[in-house]
């Protein structure tokens, strides 16, 4: 078993983080969209564990101002391309170990 995964469970601390970091964090009914902003950069995603990890792309982005496409490099586009396992084996702290 993965130590976390995504689930509703984990939105409450999702969105204790993104208050911790200076968001204010609003969710849109009744299609339950949610929202988070500071200093003018706002984010939108299906649910907070989502809307952290484009938080989390901002943060390691830090742009310095806007621009279109802003959090592209170049030698991210075109489709992306994962291996079906991991590269090396390991053990989980959650316990969980990889075949």
């Amino acid at each position: 078993m993965p130590t976390l995964s995504q689930c509703s469970n984990v939105y409450r601390a999702a969105v204790s983080v993104l208050h911790a970091k200076g968001f204010q964090v609003w969710c849109e009914r009744p299609a339950g969209t949610y929202f988070a902003e500071r200093d003018g950069w706002d984010f939108c995603a299906d649910d907070p564990v989502a809307l952290l990890g484009l938080v989390a792309l901002f943060e390691a982005r830090a742009p310095a101002e806007y621009r279109e496409y802003w959090w592209r490099r170049e030698a991210e586009s075109g489709p992306v391309e994962l291996p079906e396992s991991p590269a090396r084996p390991y053990v989980s702290v959650g316990g969980g170990r990889t075949p």
